[in-house]
């Protein structure tokens, strides 16, 4: 960064009395997650208002050991959606993804898995279980990957009795 980019701030931080006093509280108390407190701390730095540290994007992320990029999205953020949207941390819409397998799929596939395994084979295994599972209309589509933590929730270190 040029040093004459640095004292040009696209997104100032400047909090009220009430705002400054909230994340000045959330602070002391101290019981939050670390992820709301550093934030805090990085708002309270780079308050610009007349009872602000004014800090640059530089010297918070040196003062708080994180990264300037850090710093110039929770600024950013502030000006964007406020004290609160800073605050609040966002839930990915795809960490609600619905589940793949439902109470009766997944009994079919636990049984498919405690299955003889086809000949050749001393064991089914997490792709041959993917084809499977689709062959067999259990499910529309699955990984691998789904498969093996649906199991492994499952099984919880048993095995099944005709797998060995």
């Amino acid at each position: 960064m040029v040093a004459g980019q640095a004292a040009v701030k696209k997104y100032v931080v400047t909090l009220n009395a009430a705002e400054r006093e909230r994340l000045a509280a959330l602070i002391r108390i101290g019981k939050h997650s670390a992820r709301k407190l550093l934030r805090a701390c990085i708002l309270l730095k780079a308050d610009a208002s007349d009872f602000g540290e004014a800090w640059t994007d530089i010297q918070i992320a040196a003062g708080l050991h994180t990264s300037v990029v850090t710093v110039a999205r929770v600024r950013q953020q502030l000006v964007e959606e406020g004290v609160e949207g800073v605050l609040t941390p966002k839930r990915s819409p795809n960490s609600a993804r619905p589940r793949i397998f439902d109470g009766a799929s997944e009994a079919k596939l636990i049984a498919l898995a405690c299955s003889t395994p086809p000949e050749g084979f001393a064991r089914r295994t997490l792709e041959m279980l993917e084809a499977k599972v689709v062959e067999l209309n259990i499910v529309a589509r699955a990984s691998d990957n789904t498969i093996g933590r649906t199991l492994k929730k499952t099984f919880s270190g048993s095995t099944c009795t005709n797998n060995g």
